[in-house]
């Protein structure tokens, strides 16, 4: 899909250098893939804190093994 956008150029020519990408489209690719996965992780990691797992080592260890 071709699409027109006002990029600042500094922020792509680093996100080109950070991501080693080597065309603006692979950069925008790759940026938006990197910004989704962490915004989902940190979703998970929000959701995670909200309940309460009763699980020891050994319970876990015991899991582990199918007791």
């Amino acid at each position: 899909m071709r699409t027109t956008l006002d990029i600042d150029i500094k922020l792509l020519e680093e996100a080109m250098r950070l991501t080693r990408a080597k065309s603006k489209k692979e950069t925008i690719d790759v940026s938006l893939k990197e910004l989704i996965r962490q915004r989902r992780r940190e979703r998970l990691l929000s959701r995670l804190g909200r309940f309460k797992l009763d699980l020891t080592l050994r319970k876990l260890e015991r899991l582990r093994q199918g007791e």
